[in-house]
C-alpha cells in the first residue's frame, strides 16, 4: 500500500506527453504491407504507472481504432508489467518485461491469439526503444513454429508536446 516511485518507474516517465505515430504492418505472405498512423496521449498515474490512449484510422480504413496501454514496474516481481486493449479485438494483452542494460529499450513478452492460425495462441515480443527523448520505436514480433522471432509491425512515435 502507498507505494512510492522507484528508479525503475522513472524510465516510464519518458513516455509522458503527446505523440504522433506512423506504423507499417506485414499482414502475412503474399499480402501487401499496410501503413497507418494516429496520435497518442500518455499520462502518469501517481508516478507508478503510465496510461497511453491512442487513436487513429483502422488499417483497413473502416472507422477509428482506439487503444489503451498501461505500464508500470512491480518491485515484488522485479519486472515491468502492463496491459493493452484495442477497439478492434476482444483479447486483453498482458505484459511482463525488462529494460536492457543500456537503458534504451523495454522488451515486453506476452501470449495471445495466433494471427496466422485462428484458434491457436502464439508468443509475442514487443519492444519500446528510445532513439532520443522525442523519438521512440515500437516493434512487435511473433515467435514462429521454428522458434524464430519475426517482426511484423514497426511503429515510429514522435513527440509533439
Amino acid at each position: 500500500m502507498f507505494a512510492k516511485p522507484q528508479k525503475e518507474h522513472e524510465w516510464l516517465q519518458k513516455l509522458i506527453g503527446e505523440w504522433t505515430f506512423e506504423a507499417e504492418c506485414d499482414m502475412g505472405p503474399d499480402q501487401p504491407k499496410t501503413k497507418h498512423g494516429g496520435t497518442e496521449h500518455v499520462r502518469s498515474l501517481g508516478g507508478l504507472w503510465i496510461v497511453a490512449d491512442g487513436k487513429g484510422p483502422m488499417p483497413d480504413g473502416e472507422g477509428e481504432a482506439n487503444m489503451m496501454l498501461t505500464l508500470g514496474y512491480d518491485p515484488e516481481k522485479k519486472c515491468y508489467v502492463g496491459s493493452w486493449v484495442g477497439s478492434m479485438m476482444t483479447n486483453m494483452w498482458t505484459y511482463k518485461g525488462h529494460i536492457n542494460d543500456a537503458g534504451t529499450t523495454l522488451t515486453l513478452e506476452t501470449e495471445g491469439p495466433n494471427m496466422m492460425e485462428p484458434g491457436k495462441t502464439a508468443r509475442y515480443r514487443e519492444a519500446i526503444e528510445f532513439n532520443n527523448n522525442d523519438h521512440r520505436v515500437f516493434t512487435s514480433s511473433a515467435q514462429g513454429p521454428d522458434g524464430k522471432w519475426v517482426t511484423f509491425m514497426t511503429c515510429h512515435y514522435r513527440r509533439t508536446k
